[in-house]
């Protein structure tokens, strides 16, 4: 197991402590601390019905949106949820789909908007499409007038301090993670990420100067198979991606534009067998900004031909506090740290 799930997969008993979860995070999220408050109200979903305006008690729109304070939602039984608009997460929420299979399924999907400190843990979200402007129901019960989405399943829009772990993203219209418009504190682990063209956009467009403050670590994750490209795409600001499995690409699996920094550690890259890029990297440039990119490679392993071509001097070094450091494997153990990746199947008698 990797560092994040020595924490608390071998606990028999992680049902009568889920809050011990947030101890367990690494990266620049840090510890979930104040996700683990003694007076945190626990709510279970037990209805898999979706009124965007009006949730009823017991479904998953109401706990992360209706009620107060600081939450720890759990599901009671397996369940297929069709949102029908994007689902707005309060502050303080965690959202914990282990002890159960649950999906997540379009029209809509998750949305954390002006929100801090969530974690979004064991899910199972695909299929999600792009939908008109519209009334939605936000944090604290507020009505919020909705733009048109495109069809993500997870985006992060103003955020801060969020970790997103062990869940599984397939199959949507756009991409399958989106980290954007000044979003920063970032954990992203032991997700599954396959069967999508675009899977992850760190840094909202070439023009969004407060980006270059985004700051998130990638570790733990399996990409593939039937990825074509953002595994990240970076742009502005600062990214680790640390003891990643990466099962081939079509374009390229790291790249960006706009001066990211970005530090590849310990990553397990295999390109296809088949003709096609088995360069990792991929650049946008601008005349202004060729001087300024630090794409790094350090104890990567690559296989079937992958290559990876660096740019820039420092070793892009992630600079964590005591809090958010954790202890990378060698690649060649990459394969083994991520085979659990994606939303578990934790059963009532036996660890996860």
């Amino acid at each position: 197991m990797n560092v994040i799930d020595k924490c608390w997969r071998g606990n028999t008993h992680w049902r009568n402590n889920r809050q011990q979860l947030g101890s367990c995070s690494v990266g620049f999220a840090g510890k979930m601390i104040n996700n683990m408050d003694p007076k945190m109200v626990y709510y279970e979903v037990t209805d898999s019905s979706d009124d965007p305006l009006n949730p009823k008690s017991g479904s998953l729109r109401y706990g992360a949106t209706v009620i107060k304070g600081k939450v720890w939602i759990s599901f009671q039984r397996d369940m297929r949820i069709s949102l029908q608009a994007p689902l707005l997460i309060s502050s303080f929420t965690a959202i914990d789909g282990r002890g159960a299979s649950v999906h997540i399924i379009g029209p809509a999907c998750l949305l954390v908007y002006k929100s801090t400190d969530i974690i979004i843990h064991g899910l199972r979200i695909h299929h999600c499409r792009p939908q008109p402007a519209m009334s939605v129901i936000g944090p604290d019960s507020q009505i919020m007038q909705m733009g048109q989405v495109d069809g993500d399943a997870i985006r992060l829009v103003t955020a801060r301090k969020i970790w997103i772990d062990h869940n599984t993203l397939y199959e949507c219209h756009d991409g399958l993670l989106d980290v954007t418009r000044g979003t920063t504190d970032v954990t992203i682990s032991n997700n599954w990420f396959r069967n999508q063209d675009k899977v992850m956009l760190l840094g909202h467009d070439d023009g969004y100067l407060r980006d270059k403050n985004m700051k998130v670590t990638v570790a733990f994750n399996h990409f593939g198979p039937n990825c074509n490209q953002r595994m990240p795409r970076v742009r502005h600001g600062y990214a680790h991606v640390v003891n990643n499995l990466y099962l081939g690409w079509t374009q390229y699996a790291i790249g960006g534009s706009m001066n990211p920094s970005v530090k590849s550690e310990a990553n397990f890259f295999i390109a296809v067998h088949a003709q096609g890029n088995k360069e990792v990297t991929w650049r946008k440039h601008n005349k202004k900004d060729k001087a300024g990119w630090s794409l790094y490679s350090v104890r990567d392993y690559f296989k079937n031909g992958a290559s990876f071509t660096q740019s820039g001097f420092g070793g892009a070094r992630p600079n964590y506090d005591p809090q958010q450091v954790f202890q990378v494997s060698d690649a060649k153990s990459v394969r083994v740290s991520t085979e659990s990746a994606g939303a578990l199947r934790c059963t009532k008698t036996s660890i996860c």
